[in-house]
């Protein structure tokens, strides 16, 4: 991972990329990331707990190959429904 002259982030590709996730559901989560990521390996590990414990935050780190492959499976988790937010 490297900066160009304009401040932008370059990878090098394939590489470990972690998409921190966010919803109510830590298993409905889990099974949306699992479905979305299919054959593929990943760790999915508890990040942490809102204070009321009515959020929890997932971090999913998985192999991606390239900058599209790495934007589809955001666009992917983005679109469904268990998850709020992704970062």
């Amino acid at each position: 991972m490297t900066e160009d002259k304009d401040n932008k982030l370059k990878l090098e590709y394939p590489c470990t990329w972690i998409y921190k996730i966010i919803g109510v559901d830590q298993d409905e989560m889990s099974s949306a990331v699992r479905e979305i990521i299919q054959d593929r390996s990943c760790s999915i590990t508890l990040s942490r707990l809102s204070k009321n414990a009515r959020y929890c935050c997932l971090n999913v780190a998985v192999t991606v190959e390239s900058e599209s492959h790495r934007q589809s499976i955001y666009e992917a988790m983005k679109s469904n429904p268990a998850i709020k937010i992704i970062l």
